[in-house]
């Protein structure tokens, strides 16, 4: 395992991915210095051996290299812009890593306040959910100039079982919108074939089964497939989140005049799910809409 010891890393945002990701740069050696906007979650990781802190400009003020690991686009502003947020003690020696979702036009906005500040930013949304989150073989997708994409190496090979530098500044970001297009739309797939399955009378175990190995066999298939069949919605990305995401897509495809119908329409499912009060599961929980269950 990389060894981040004598780094100090700045951690906001310890959400369902923040968190274990924290952890393991813990576990690699790095000392943490952390900021939550719930007091809860960092007094837990308090306990563990991590500095908790008032403010993101704390964070910075004590750490060269902060991750931000944020809700939305509005939250990485505020964190970020906002008032003692970290934009105010960037430095010449500041690398800031944006690892949420956020919308590429405003990543490089971002990345250029950075900048103006003598700092680097790099964007790095990672895919994998919670699972690749606890065990650090998350796929991240980075945008950036090479010697900041450097410097964040080490701290990707623990949080990452494969890392691909996409581009200069947002490129990260376009390529998590793309990722979460085919996501989306893949688990409206599998929902609506197993659902048809199901409603058909054959066993979508049995379907889902002799799916695998063939041309319609993904990962969605077999982790979530395996979700839906068994009723497991606990959440690893919630569905709030994928419309979040898939909204974003839309938002920037719309900014270059580009039409993605399917991405829309499944962007609308989500908006379906979540108003019969399905928001907070599991982005498979998509399936319980199209199966009926709601």
């Amino acid at each position: 395992m990389t060894s981040l010891d004598k780094i100090t890393v700045g951690f906001i945002g310890l959400g369902l991915m923040g968190k274990p990701m924290a952890r393991n740069l813990q576990k690699a050696g790095a000392e943490m210095i952390i900021y939550n906007r719930t007091q809860g979650v960092a007094a837990e990781l308090a306990k563990e051996g991590m500095s908790a802190t008032t403010s993101p400009l704390e964070v910075v003020d004590r750490a060269d290299i902060v991750i931000l690991m944020l809700a939305d686009t509005p939250a990485v502003d505020a964190v970020l812009l906002g008032e003692f947020g970290v934009i105010e003690g960037v430095n010449e020696n500041t690398l800031v890593i944006d690892m949420g979702t956020t919308l590429a036009t405003e990543a490089k906005r971002f990345a250029q306040a950075v900048a103006a500040r003598g700092g680097q930013m790099v964007d790095a949304p990672v895919s994998g959910g919670e699972i690749g989150a606890v065990d650090g073989k998350l796929t991240i997708m980075a945008g950036g100039d090479d010697a900041a994409i450097s410097r964040a190496q080490p701290l990707f090979d623990v949080m990452g079982a494969k890392t691909t530098h996409v581009g200069p500044a947002g490129s990260g970001q376009v390529a998590k919108a793309a990722n979460q297009v085919i996501v989306g739309l893949t688990i409206g797939a599998v929902s609506e074939a197993l659902a048809l399955a199901k409603h058909s009378g054959v066993d979508p175990a049995r379907v889902r089964e002799a799916l695998q190995g063939g041309f319609a066999d993904s990962r969605i298939l077999e982790v979530h497939g395996a979700r839906m069949i068994d009723g497991n919605f606990k959440p690893g990305g919630k569905c709030t989140t994928q419309r979040k995401d898939m909204d974003q897509a839309l938002t920037l495809a719309a900014g270059i005049n580009l039409n993605l119908p399917a991405t829309a329409l499944s962007r609308d499912l989500y908006d379906q799910a979540i108003e019969k009060g399905l928001g907070d599961l599991d982005h498979s929980g998509l399936f319980k809409l199209i199966d009926g269950q709601v």
